[in-house]
């Protein structure tokens, strides 16, 4: 689809990923990346005497998914880009924790696609990262992109 046809689609929601599991062994290796080893991500004994009963997903593993779950999605994806960068984010809401083994998927909602200027776009999605089998999404943001053509 060119940008123009996808601007046409504001306000309504574009996409949907497939579902990705949340495994320890991924919460652990973000662990590792971040240096964030808080007992409530990798020490699963200690973290079944929490609230959560178990150890749950960092809430930037789970914000960093996105362009994992972007990626196995059926998004529309603009003609002819050279390349696209994260412009940065809005309103990110850790709503509720992703228990390590849950899965997630994302769902996108395009607000705003504009031309910045000749061949750079800029859309802002909000995402609503779901958890298979839960009442409450993990998170919710919007997601600023911008996308080179």
């Amino acid at each position: 689809m060119t940008p123009q046809e996808i601007a046409t689609k504001v306000g309504q929601h574009i996409g949907t990923s497939e579902w990705v599991e949340m495994s320890q062994e991924r919460i652990n290796l973000f662990a590792d990346a971040t240096g964030d080893h808080q007992f409530i991500h990798i020490n699963e004994e200690a973290a079944k005497m929490t609230p959560f009963g178990g150890t749950i997903a960092h809430g930037f593993l789970t914000l960093s998914m996105i362009p994992y779950l972007s990626a196995n999605s059926d998004l529309p994806k603009p003609e002819g880009v050279k390349m696209g960068v994260n412009y940065g984010g809005n309103k990110t809401r850790f709503i509720a924790p992703v228990r390590s083994g849950k899965r997630i998927r994302g769902h996108w909602k395009l607000l705003e696609l504009v031309e910045k200027r000749p061949g750079q776009w800029q859309q802002t999605h909000e995402i609503t990262i779901e958890i298979e089998g839960e009442d409450k999404p993990a998170l919710i943001t919007e997601w600023i992109m911008q996308f080179f053509v």
